[in-house]
């Protein structure tokens, strides 16, 4: 069990330190696509340069409108970087239990239940295993996360992969992503409603160019962008 992603994914986080930018460091799914145009992420990020740790849990409904949801101010979280995409960013509680070494549930309270199982494969232990050796240095150049996305999309089956980019606000992100999961099995509800099964959309959506994955994947890592200027970049409420 020391291995499991629930023993790896409770140990406190740390933030190399770095000047010009804001990181964030936890787990996550990365993204949850389900058949019916329905779409779930999630960022448990415990150790934050902006404010607080903080939850929050993305969806996009079958129209393509994006909400995010947070345990904290919309201008310390993921609205930060992301909410000029969006249609609502909301502040709401949030937990993230865990139910056994392999698998959690995610709360936003009152309006969406989401039960998540994981598992590894051939390719999740090789990616994890470069991430493992790969020197902090290397994480940080454009060159080696340019070529790992070009690698981890057909590698993973998930679609394109874009480790390194720019956020829909406008600050550019790098993408640490050490250690990977599959998401073997997922079922949510949400206003009560099952949304399905899980299944790859019709058209791989993305934020900016943060593309999100055609199916479930699990990390744990870290996330950096570009220090917020709001001379430069957009407000992390929609229509602010």
């Amino acid at each position: 069990m020391t291995d499991s992603p629930r023993s790896i994914a409770e140990i406190d986080k740390a933030l190399p330190s770095g000047e010009g930018q804001e990181g964030f460091s936890g787990y996550g799914v990365m993204g949850m696509p389900f058949a019916s145009g329905h779409y779930l992420a999630l960022r448990h990020f415990p150790a934050s340069s902006v404010g607080e740790g903080y939850d929050a849990v993305w969806h996009r409904d079958p129209a393509g409108e994006w909400v995010i949801y947070s345990s904290v101010s919309p201008e310390v979280s993921c609205a930060r970087y992301f909410g000029s995409a969006l249609e609502d960013a909301r502040t709401e509680r949030i937990s993230v239990t865990w139910t056994g070494p392999f698998a959690f549930t995610v709360e936003v309270q009152g309006r969406l239940v989401w039960d998540v199982e994981l598992g590894r494969s051939a390719a999740t232990v090789a990616m994890t295993g470069l991430g493992r050796k790969l020197p902090t240095a290397l994480w940080r150049r454009p060159a080696v996360l340019s070529l790992m996305s070009r690698v981890a999309g057909p590698v993973l089956g998930v679609g394109r992969v874009r480790l390194i980019g720019t956020s829909p606000n406008g600050q550019w992100f790098r993408a640490n992503p050490r250690r990977l999961w599959i998401v073997e099995n997922s079922g949510a509800r949400i206003g009560g409603i099952d949304i399905g099964p899980p299944g790859p959309l019709a058209e791989q959506a993305r934020l900016g160019d943060f593309w999100l994955p055609q199916r479930g994947m699990f990390v744990v890592g870290e996330s950096y962008f570009e220090q917020y200027d709001a001379a430069r970049h957009q407000a992390a409420r929609p229509g602010s």
